[in-house]
Parts: structure tokens; sequence; C-alpha cells
């Protein structure tokens, strides 16, 4: 009741049960700004900011889900026309003619200010959900040409005074996704769509089933939501939404889903200037489609959590720890500083969504590595010592060889390494690459307490192989 009655609170959109992703919080509109938090905003900007890489990467996961030939991916990234089921070039002009006079809002093209003035008739249809028959019972025919009439003059309407019944405005909604020049959900996605409606689930054998797979259906209709344009994304989720709320009160208002769908399909997804006849036989898919829409449109309008992890990374996931205050947060000391992440060295949870190793495989005991570390610098320390030989020179390389153990060639201690690695983690590329016996002949050797001066010179002669040779 508090909200209700705050003058600063001037949102709309507070109907219950609506999930949003956007919260605001005005307790305090004198001295503070609204907090904004957005799940999606490294989408967002990377949609913004780099459109083709956001492209690239929505497309590439769709047709990981569906099979798109060619020609109908042409048309979905939009470098072909689209093709879709027309009728006879006679009712195609005289649809054309009736569009020919209009208006603001009504037959012109999709816009965020028709979607502004629209809105007024969905807050209004929020409020009456009880209403039997609401969509499917057509309003009185006078007060919607004076509410088109309004609408189309750009008015701010008061609703509430009781001149409209809520019929009008259900009526004047479909008649105005009707008059759009292009469906709401676009030419270029309607055969995606029909492709969507087709994924069904795998059995054992790894045959297909006629069961439907909602959750690749549910991701599908995330990704091809993102490819749309922004004002028709807009008002497909406020349509949804509304849609969605009106399903959920079928037991007052006798329309379920697939009503409201048998309603909506038309306006929405059909191709413009066809009849029923033209669509061979995929009515009832598109309507099956759009009925699916509304009872999941609350999981449609977020991003794979996949998409958010690969956005996240794409701005901040091979930036190095540049500030002294950074380093010293992160290694808990200002005496022990930690390795800097680099371009060339991935963070593990990249590491992780790639297939390749995780987090986990990079540890290793602290004490173990810093004795065996401190160990190999003074026996480094001793062979440099010696008189120059072939034998010595021999030893120097077995530490080159091992960059992970030896000290670098610029300051010869093992903490100095710009690139350092952990280990484990140069074992297992190293397993994969060379394989095999020489690799573990090397582990055991190295594994094993720090030999003496003597014994690493005896150990030369007798076993090669730990040396690299």
């Amino acid at each position: 009741m508090a909200a209700e009655n705050d003058p600063h609170n001037n949102h709309k959109l507070s109907r219950r049960g609506t999930k949003c992703t956007m919260f605001i919080s005005q307790l305090k509109p004198s001295t503070s700004q609204p907090v904004i938090f957005n799940p999606d905003f490294f989408v967002e900007r990377l949609r913004h900011e780099h459109p083709q890489a956001f492209a690239d990467l929505v497309l590439s996961n769709i047709t990981r889900l569906i099979d798109l030939p060619g020609d109908e991916f042409a048309q979905l990234t939009g470098e072909s026309e689209a093709k879709v089921p027309s009728t006879n070039g006679f009712l195609r002009s005289f649809n054309f003619l009736k569009r020919k006079d209009k208006g603001v809002v009504f037959g012109a093209p999709l816009t965020e200010e028709g979607i502004a003035q629209i809105y007024q008739l969905i807050e209004y249809l929020s409020k009456n959900l009880h209403v039997e028959g609401l969509f499917r019972v057509p309003g009185h025919s006078l007060r919607q040409a004076a509410l088109r009439e309004m609408l189309n003059a750009g008015a701010d309407i008061d609703l509430e005074t009781g001149d409209f019944h809520p019929n009008d405005a259900a009526t004047l909604l479909k008649a105005y996704l009707g008059d759009l020049p292009e469906p709401l959900l676009t030419h270029r996605h309607y055969h995606a769509h029909l492709k969507i409606g087709e994924l069904t689930r795998f059995d054992d054998k790894g045959d297909k089933t006629d069961v439907p797979d909602k959750d690749r259906q549910i991701e599908a209709f995330q990704l091809l939501f993102m490819l749309l344009p922004s004002a028709n994304r807009s008002l497909l989720k406020l349509l949804l939404d509304l849609l969605y709320h009106t399903a959920r009160n079928q037991h007052i208002n006798k329309m379920s889903a697939i009503n409201l769908a048998t309603m909506f399909a038309p306006h929405i997804i059909w191709p413009k200037n066809v009849m029923a006849s033209d669509l061979q036989g995929k009515i009832e898919q598109l309507n099956k489609g759009i009925a699916f829409l509304i009872r999941h449109s609350q999981k449609l309008f977020k991003a794979p959590t996949y998409i958010k992890e690969y956005t996240r990374l794409y701005f901040t996931g091979s930036k190095t720890l540049e500030s002294r205050d950074d380093l010293t947060l992160c290694s808990g000391s200002k005496d022990e500083p930690i390795p800097a992440v680099t371009a060339a060295s991935p963070s593990p949870s990249v590491r992780t969504i790639r297939g390749e190793v995780s987090s986990s495989s990079t540890s290793k005991s602290p004490e173990r590595t810093s004795y065996t570390e401190s160990a190999l610098r003074e026996l480094y320390q001793q062979v440099s010592t010696m008189p120059e030989s072939a034998k010595k020179k021999k030893l120097i390389r077995q530490f080159d060889k091992q960059p992970l153990l030896a000290p670098s060639s610029d300051s010869r201690t093992p903490f100095s390494r710009k690139h350092w690695r952990s280990r484990s983690l140069g074992g297992i590329i190293k397993r994969k690459v060379l394989g095999g016996q020489v690799l573990r002949e090397k582990e055991n050797c190295r594994l094993q307490s720090p030999p003496s001066f003597g014994q690493l010179m005896a150990k030369e002669e007798k076993n090669p192989s730990c040396g690299g040779d």
C-alpha cells in the first residue's frame, strides 16, 4: 500500500507475479540515485559495442540446436530476402491499399513511441484479467474507433473512467498487431520457429521420439529472441507477459494458453497477406508454438547461462591484475605476490567451459612446491660455480629444458618468471603433447626429494632420460 501512495513511484509494471530483470530502489529519492541491477549487462554490452560478434555468438548456438539449410540460415541472418508463404497478388494489393491511410501508431512501422501508446492498452487489460472471453469477445465498434483515434493522436488516455470496456482495448490490441507491416516475430524468423517446434527428445538408442524437448526449445527461443530488433523484443515481452497472466486466470476468464494462441498467432507469426489455406497445414503447429511461448514466457527473455558467462569473460576474463592493491588483496599479504593472469593464460573458468583442464587440476601442495624450488635454486647455484666443461653445459641444458623447475634466463630465480604456471597444469599439457613414458620418468625424477649435487652427477651418467635428452 505504501508503494501505491508514493508520489515518486511512477512505474506501472508492478503487476503481481511478474518477473523482471531490473530492480529499482527509490527509498530515499532526495539523497540517492536509483539502484539498477541487470544480470544480462555484459550480454547487452556485447550487443551494442560489438554487434557482429554478438550475432555470430548467438547464431553459432542456434545452429547447434536446429538444422537450418543454407537458404533458411541466410534468411535468418538477413543475407537474403525472407521467403514465406504468400497469397495471390489481388489480396496483397487490397491489403496494401487498406494500410495506405495509416496513422502515427496503427499501420505504422513498429517504434518505441508506438509501443508507449499501446502500453496504455496492455496496462489497462492487465487490471481486467477476470473478464470472461477476454480477447475472444469483440468490443464496441464506435468506442474502438474513438480509442483508436486518441491513440493515433498520441494522447495520454485515462481508461479507468469507464468510457471504454476491456473488450474494446483487447480488440484494438489485436488490430494494432494485425496492422503492423511485418509480423511481430518477423518474416526472417518464420522458418526458425517451425524448426524449434520440431525439437524432440532422443531415446536411449539415440533415435528421435515424439516427445517435445522443452528444455532445448526454451534455449532455442532464448537465443532467437536475442536476434529480434529491440522494439519487437520489447513489445513481444510485454504481450507474452500479459497473455501469460491471462492464461493463469483461465478458471475465471475461460481463456487458456491454446485459446489465446489461436487468437494471436495470425497477428504475430503468420506471414502477412496470407489466408489459412496458404499455410499448407502449418496452422496447428504455429498455434501450438505460440501457446508454448505463452506458457514459458517467464523464461524466454533471459540469456542462457553460457552466453552470460561468455560475454562476461569477453570483457573481463583475460584482463591482467595491474594494481598493487589488487595483487595484495588476492594474495592476502603484501609479502606474497601472486602470479598475474595474462591473456595467454585463460582463467580456470574459461578452460572449464571449453572442455579443457579445470581449476582443480592446477592445485599443488604449497609446502612441497616451496621446498622443491628452494632446493633447486641452491642446486643450480652449485652447478653454476663448476668449471666450464661439457658436463656442466649438459646440466645447464637440463635445467633450461624444465622451465617449470629451472630459473629463467634473465634472473635465474623460479619466482621471477613472467608467465609462471603451476606445474600440474604444465604436466597435463606435456602429457597430451609428449605422452607416455618419457614424461612419467621426468615426473618421478622431479617429485622425489631434491638430490644432492653428487647424486645428480651420478644420475646424469646412469639415467640420462631424466634430463630430457
